[in-house]
């Protein structure tokens, strides 16, 4: 039968597979690709991820029905929704200013030596977010002791003060690390953070410097904003992207709503806070004056992390999706880590926020999983090797000292 004979009997079956095919071929060309891997091309940082994770060169096939960012980000969580809850051994960590955090512990064997891994979540997530157990259930696979950091008046824990974190303070990271190295001085730690949970520890990273170095084998991050200012501004694009954008603002003012007990009385309005329909209006009237900031581009200023690549000392390894909401292409310094040696971008065509499906029908284990998996098994069964990973990051950051001091405004 020729082709112009079945258009003229069956003109609708046509369409529907002349459209069929242009998807397919769409998806083929411009979803499924292998991931881009943003570091310095002679560094052992970069040798090692390519020896020890093979999924690089992968192409990443995301899932066919539903490899749209918004989708990607929605249903994820859904679907990862079917991991059942973590029975932790949940610690309260006493802070120095009278706050508490609870660390929420999966122990695998009883050698203290045993390597560990710090996760820290999301804006509004805990031990229980279904990224969280995704990971700590990957862990756990490989025999690693995993310890969950709760943020302030999260995971069930009350606010005991009127402070609560942001994405620019680490000093609680660094007290619960600090804590942890206490307890196991001889194991091999690694931090992990997802969102907002990769920004704090990326300023930990920042502003310890030398310090995690000395605690930190080596760190990944998740889905984070490089850029907060280019971050939020995509955020506030009609319709999806804003839709987004609401349901976390409200979930951040019924977070302060939980809390107003402890927040009353301060330099702030809650009623006034509790109204904010965007992160933005959210950060202006209560995070940005909480944590002393001039104003929201003030906090944003020191969130950013995208400019600050050359002061981290500890080996780093970044996924990102191209079309994540949170964070567009644009926005990631793709350019920065090509000239650094210890710290890796690993961006995929597609994946979202924390997404990362794959796959006709998606399991528990997703992209973001393999990936996560053969990363901390290479690190804890290469420890030596990541020795000179860690020295050669310490030449780099101390190469690059004299430039950042001329950089340096005037004070």
């Amino acid at each position: 039968m020729e082709w112009t004979s079945l258009y003229g009997d069956c003109p609708k079956m046509v369409l529907g597979l002349t459209i069929g095919a242009g998807i397919l071929v769409y998806y083929l060309v411009e979803a499924v690709k292998r991931p881009l891997l943003a570091c310095r091309a002679d560094s052992s940082w970069r040798s090692f991820l390519e020896k020890n994770l093979s999924i690089l060169q992968e192409r990443y096939w995301p899932t066919p029905w539903c490899y749209e960012s918004r989708c990607q980000t929605i249903l994820a969580s859904v679907l990862r929704s079917r991991i059942p809850d973590i029975e932790y051994r949940r610690e309260v960590l006493q802070l120095k200013d009278g706050g508490e955090v609870c660390l929420d512990w999966l122990d695998v064997g009883e050698d203290p030596d045993k390597p560990s891994i710090i996760i820290l979540p999301g804006l509004t997530g805990s031990s229980q977010s279904e990224y969280i157990k995704s990971f700590i259930l990957t862990a756990k696979e490989i025999g690693i002791r995993c310890v969950v950091f709760n943020h302030r008046g999260r995971g069930g824990l009350e606010l005991k003060t009127a402070r609560t974190y942001c994405a620019a303070n680490s000093d609680d990271l660094e007290e619960a690390i600090l804590h942890i190295k206490g307890l196991y001085p001889n194991a091999p730690l690694m931090a992990t953070g997802i969102s907002l949970g990769g920004m704090i520890l990326g300023n930990y990273l920042v502003t310890r410097r030398e310090k995690a170095a000395e605690y930190l084998v080596s760190a990944m991050v998740l889905s984070i904003p490089w850029n907060v200012f280019v971050g939020t501004e995509s955020l506030e694009k009609p319709l999806w992207n804003l839709l987004l954008n609401r349901h976390l603002a409200g979930c951040l003012c019924n977070s302060i709503r939980n809390m107003r007990k402890q927040l009353e009385g301060y330099d702030w309005d809650l009623d006034h806070v509790m109204q904010s329909k965007t992160i933005r209006e959210f950060d202006s009237r209560f995070t940005a004056i909480q944590f002393g900031y001039r104003d929201v581009e003030d906090y944003y200023r020191s969130a950013c992390l995208h400019d600050k690549l050359d002061e981290i000392k500890v080996p780093l390894l970044c996924l990102s999706a191209a079309d994540d909401p949170f964070q567009p292409i644009e926005g990631i310094p793709i350019e920065a880590a090509n000239k650094s040696s210890h710290v890796a971008i690993v961006i995929t065509a597609r994946g979202g926020h924390i997404g990362f499906m794959e796959g006709i029908l998606p399991t528990n284990t997703y992209y973001s999983d393999r990936l996560y998996k053969q990363l901390i098994r290479g690190i804890f069964s290469s420890l030596g090797e990541m020795k000179e990973v860690q020295r050669e990051a310490m030449r780099f950051a101390e190469e690059n000292e004299p430039a950042r001091t001329e950089k340096a405004p005037a004070s």
